[in-house]
């Protein structure tokens, strides 16, 4: 008899027409291959969070980045302008190339007066 009214509460915990049974959480079994678990595991140490809130936050990542790439969006478009220096010519930098060669001629002057 004990087993009799054991097996209906048990049905009725498992009827899903009553709400306050209803599980918030839902368990899933995932396999991870052993480098996935291992990154897994430092990334939980090192942010000192649960394996669980790790895959979690790993996972919610991945597909928000998804989600953004699916979404395709306008492309970048660069405008070309006329420049009076050449392509990789940096026009701030020009008194630091100034500075150089000035601070090499130097050098080779002193050098060669040092020679003779």
């Amino acid at each position: 008899m004990r087993f009799m009214r054991a097996l209906v509460r048990v049905a009725k915990h498992l009827d899903i027409t009553l709400s306050r049974h209803q599980d918030i959480n839902m368990r899933t079994t995932l396999t991870l291959d052993d480098d996935v678990a291992e990154r897994l595991r430092g990334l939980a140490a090192h942010n000192r969070g649960s394996f669980k809130a790790t895959v979690n936050a790993v996972l919610r990542r991945g597909l928000t980045a998804q989600e953004r790439a699916s979404r395709g969006g306008k492309p970048f478009r660069l405008e070309p302008f006329r420049s009076a220096f050449r392509a990789g010519v940096d026009p701030i930098r020009l008194n630091q190339a100034y500075d150089d060669l000035e601070a090499e001629h130097a050098l080779e002057r002193a050098t060669a007066e040092g020679e003779t």
